[in-house]
C-alpha cells in the first residue's frame, strides 16, 4: 500500500503540506505517516515522500537516517524502547529491559518470531520519575513491572489470535 493516493492518509498529508509555506518543511510528518504505513521508513516510504515534498530521496533518506524516531529497518507491530539512562537504570530499567528480553526470548534490537515486538534501548525519555518505562510506538507506558508487561504482552497476543481467527 502507498500513502499517496491513499484515502487513508490524504486529509492527513495534504494538512501538513498546507501548514509550511515550503513543501519541505513537511519532510518529518509525512515521514512518520510513511513509518505509519510501512512499519518502518521504507525505501518506498523515502521515496513517496520525495515526491510529495519536491525533494531528492537521498535528502529525504538523510532526514530519516539522523533522527532516531525513524525506524530504516522494518520492526515488529509495537516498537518498545525502554529508556536506560542513568535515572531510570537507579530504578531499575537495566533490570526491566533484561527480563522483558528474557522473556520475549529475543536479544536487543530484536524482534520476536510473530512479528510483534520489537525491544530496543534508548537514551531519556524524558519520564524519569516513572521509571521503569518505555515508548510503545511513541506512547509512554510508565511505572512499569514484569507483572504489568507480560499481561499487557499476552493481551496483544490475544488481539493478534483474534485478528487471524
Amino acid at each position: 500500500m502507498a500513502i499517496i493516493n491513499n484515502d487513508k492518509y490524504t486529509q492527513r498529508i495534504n494538512w501538513h503540506l498546507s501548514k509550511y509555506p515550503d513543501k519541505r518543511s513537511a519532510v518529518m510528518p509525512l515521514l512518520y505517516i510513511a513509518q505509519e504505513e510501512y512499519g518502518w521508513v521504507s525505501p518506498e516510504g523515502i521515496n513517496e515522500v520525495a515526491q510529495l515534498c519536491d525533494m531528492d530521496p537521498t535528502q529525504v533518506k538523510s532526514i530519516a537516517g539522523f533522527y532516531t524516531m525513524y525506524s530504516e529497518k522494518p520492526k515488529g507491530k509495537y516498537w518498545l524502547q525502554v529508556c536506560n539512562d542513568l535515572a531510570c537504570a537507579l530504578r531499575g530499567a537495566d533490570e526491566f529491559h533484561h527480563d522483558l528480553l528474557h522473556h520475549l526470548g529475543i536479544e536487543e534490537g530484536g524482534t520476536t518470531d510473530d512479528g510483534l515486538f520489537t525491544v530496543e534501548h534508548v537514551m531519556c525519555l524524558a519520564a524519569c520519575d516513572k521509571a521503569p518505562m518505555l515508548q510503545c510506538n511513541f506512547h509512554f507506558m510508565e511505572n512499569l513491572d514484569m507483572a504489568k508487561m507480560k499481561a499487557w504482552i499476552e493481551e496483544k497476543r490475544a488481539e493478534l489470535e483474534k485478528e487471524n481467527s
